[in-house]
């Protein structure tokens, strides 16, 4: 918090320092921004007033900075004047963390305008500032402008961890408020990494605590990223609700950026419906608006959405025009999903105008931002895992790491458009006959492509049931078939750790019992998830005692994960059902059968367990003492 003010001569009977007039007002200020902006800046303005008449440095530049925040969405100029002005108090500032919230300004202005990579400069030495001076909640404020600005540009992993440290920040310095829009923000995370039934929910939650607390402004926010989330899950009832309240919040705030926005998600959703004629003329509204606002990548969405109503309007060069203009910005933003949009868009107006030529082009765009949406979500996944959050070391090597990838998209970029001018010089017939090799290549990788991918478990990484089914069934219709062991291993009660510690942390216990079976599972064995939290081992050529041994180690090794960091205070177990296959007649249905019905067994029994149930031979003769059922505890 910013210092207190003394009277220049205070009385031999004052034994401390009264606090600064000006100081309540700056503090309802900064509460204000998330409920109703407007009474925020005029706080702030009475703060200065009453600042002229008693000077005091720590409190004018924090008051020049919520002026700043609030200028930034509305009037460009205005807000640099406020930046220039809290910058030239810096040197006469006892608390030198401020510097860090100018540099913050700064980048939220250039941010605004899309100019992200000057932004981002500013956010990394706005973070070096708040880390050397120790000012933790100046620290909060840059890495969560960092953290989204990250997460916008594609880079998931570091602005996740940037996002979550803010919030752990605010937790610590009580400031319950500011941690709730980092959630907000992680929320925006999950959304553009493609999880957006956890965006949604995130989003949900957020909300609930906002409309308790009175946070209107935040609401009206929150209720355009729901929207966002409904949009990007085609829920186009429940994506107009959201848009639809939080315009009106925004209109009774008089937040026009907030209502631009809220519109330009109703035109969508009027797009989607098959109304482009009614989107149309929520976009004029939309873009009067934007008009009053600094924003230059809402204009480019509000372009997208006129340029997709015109395409449905057969108002083709219009549209061409409308969606070229949103390409320039979303290019200089480095917006990896709505560069996909427009491409696609483009491809298709291009196509429906005979131009197949510039089709394709666009078509050739859009693959390749597709393509590199799909590689960064993927990599990002698993960086998440990896990402420590609480080490300078570690934040200066992520930011090494952003730079070389910025560096490799942009050769990458300049690589391509080179390449595409080489073959416009090329005679028709050779393009033509290039296009279709090219075609028949991306079929190809594609299909490769989507077959790993159908096989393959997204969230822990090990092959799904498919691949493990289509894998055993061979082995099993070979005319002398190998025996083979199957177990079937279950997580003892997940829902209690998706119930008490949520959805993400269990993610994360399916994740790590994954890993610890791929520790031990070694060719010819092979492993996958069946759903939920169940997982199947195959071993071919293995007997019961083999089996039953590697069974046995896969519960011992579950029973050891460190579950401290997920703040469990249990240790995962498992209960496992094991089978063998038949000599002859077997079926992997067959097998999953008799191994389920062991884990049922083995749950029966208390679990964290090993149970078997072998099958019934022919030859076999109903004994006593010959069970077709062995249990083993």
């Amino acid at each position: 918090m910013a210092g207190t003010a003394r009277a220049a001569e205070p009385s031999p009977k004052q034994t401390q320092a009264r606090p600064h007039p000006a100081q309540s007002l700056i503090d309802r200020a900064a509460a204000g921004v998330r409920s109703s902006p407007d009474d925020s800046f005029r706080d702030a303005q009475a703060a200065l007033k009453l600042l002229a008449d008693q000077p005091q440095v720590d409190l004018e530049i924090r008051a020049r900075l919520l002026l700043c925040d609030h200028l930034s969405e509305r009037d460009r100029a205005a807000a640099e004047a406020e930046v220039a002005k809290a910058r030239a108090l810096l040197p006469q500032a006892t608390r030198r963390g401020l510097e860090a919230g100018v540099l913050g300004c700064e980048g939220t202005i250039l941010e605004t305008a899309s100019d992200n990579a000057r932004a981002r400069e500013l956010y990394e030495q706005a973070v070096a500032v708040a880390t050397r001076t120790q000012d933790n909640e100046m620290l909060a404020a840059a890495l969560f402008a960092r953290g989204y600005l990250l997460g916008l540009q594609g880079q998931y992993a570091t602005g996740l961890a940037d996002l979550k440290r803010a919030e752990a920040l605010y937790d610590d310095i009580n400031m319950p408020d500011h941690s709730l829009t980092a959630m907000n923000g992680i929320a925006i995370l999950y959304n553009r990494m493609g999880d957006y039934a956890q965006a949604r929910h995130m989003y949900d939650q957020a909300l609930k605590a906002q409309r308790d607390a009175g946070m209107y402004r935040e609401q009206s926010v929150t209720l355009h990223n729901l929207g966002r989330a409904h949009e990007n899950l085609h829920e186009w009832d429940a994506a107009q609700a959201a848009f639809q309240e939080s315009y009106e919040i925004s209109r009774q705030l008089s937040y026009l950026r907030g209502e631009a926005y809220a519109l330009r998600g109703l035109a969508a959703v009027r797009n989607a419906k098959g109304d482009p004629r009614g989107a149309l003329q929520v976009l004029d509204q939309a873009s009067a608006l934007q008009k009053q606002t600094p924003d230059a990548r809402l204009d480019a969405q509000i372009l997208l959405a006129r340029g997709v109503a015109l395409h449905r309007l057969r108002q083709l060069p219009a549209s061409v025009a409308a969606l070229e203009d949103a390409l320039d910005v979303f290019r200089q933003a480095d917006s990896l999903s709505e560069l996909r949009a427009t491409y696609g868009e483009l491809a298709a107006v291009f196509s429906d105008m005979g131009n197949w030529r510039e089709g394709y082009a666009q078509l050739l765009n859009a693959q390749e931002t597709s393509e590199r949406m799909f590689r960064n979500q993927v990599d990002q996944r698993f960086a998440t895992l990896k990402v420590e959050f609480d080490t300078v070391s570690k934040e200066k090597e992520n930011a090494l790491l952003v730079r070389e990838n910025n560096a490799n998209q942009l050769a990458l970029a300049q690589g391509q458009r080179a390449r595409n001018l080489q073959r416009a010089v090329i005679f028709l017939t050779v393009i033509l006959a290039v296009l279709l090799a090219t075609l028949a290549w991306h079929h190809w990788r594609s299909t490769r492509r989507m077959r790993t991918l159908a096989m393959t478990d997204e969230l822990t990484g090990v092959p799904n049931r498919r691949a493990v089914l289509s894998q055993l069934a061979p082995l099993l219709q070979q005319p002398n078939p190998p025996t083979c062991a199957m177990l079937i291993i279950d997580i003892d009660h997940f829902k209690s750790i998706n119930d008490q510690h949520g959805h993400a942390e269990g993610d994360e216990a399916l994740k790590a019992v994954a890993s610890e079976l791929r520790e031990d599972v070694h060719e010819p064995a092979f492993i996958g998830r069946l759903g939920g939290e169940e997982f199947v081992v195959v071993l071919p050529g293995a007997d019961f005692d083999k089996a039953y041994r590697l069974a046995e180690r896969f519960r011992e090794s579950v029973m050891g994960i460190d579950t401290h960091r997920w703040r469990m205070d249990r240790r995962i177990t498992v209960s496992i059902g094991l089978t063998l296959s038949r000599p002859t007649g077997d079926t992997p249905s067959t097998m999953l059968q008799r191994a389920d019905s062991a884990l049922y067994d083995a749950k029966r029994a208390g679990r964290n367990c090993v149970k078997a149930q072998l099958p019934v031979l022919e030859t076999d003769v109903p004994a006593p003492l010959k069970p077709a059922q062995v249990e083993y505890a």
